[in-house]
């Protein structure tokens, strides 16, 4: 039985801790990768998933960019005013609506996309293939324990 005497000695604490401080670094890094392109790190998201699809649906994009529904909407009306998105309905389901890139966004998402990308992969070249095939095998690990 875990009291609190003894809670703070749990095995698994270190790698709690690792794993929020990885996080917490990788956030940084790639916020930093965004300086100077205009986009909060949101934005981005929704910006990189939108790119080279022909729209996704609020629900689709809140998934892949792992954004809730009610920051999604801010996000996506922030996008919008600035002309990087349009709201448009499906033409299959009328009550979903579809975002898509308009043509700034398009050009936009072609800039950044490819540097932010190396941006980061010069932190993952760092790895060897073994290193993130071991890297990705513990991670998939974890998310399956906590789902």
């Amino acid at each position: 039985m875990i009291t609190a005497s003894n809670a703070a000695k749990q095995d698994f604490l270190p790698v709690m801790r690792e794993l929020v401080r990885a996080y917490q670094a990788f956030a940084s890094l790639d916020a930093r990768g965004h300086e100077g392109s205009g986009l909060t790190v949101s934005q981005a998201d929704v910006l990189f998933t939108l790119g080279n699809t022909d729209g996704l649906s609020f629900k689709e994009i809140g998934e892949l960019a792992l954004i809730t529904k009610g920051t999604l909407t801010g996000v996506i009306d922030r996008m919008e005013a600035k002309g990087l998105v349009k709201r448009k309905m499906s033409p299959q389901d009328r009550r979903i609506t579809l975002v898509r890139l308009t043509k700034q966004g398009e050009r936009l998402f072609e800039k950044e996309f490819p540097r932010q990308i190396i941006y980061i992969k010069q932190r993952f070249d760092r790895l060897s293939k073994t290193e993130l095939k071991e890297i990705m095998k513990s991670l998939s690990r974890l998310r399956e324990i906590f789902s």
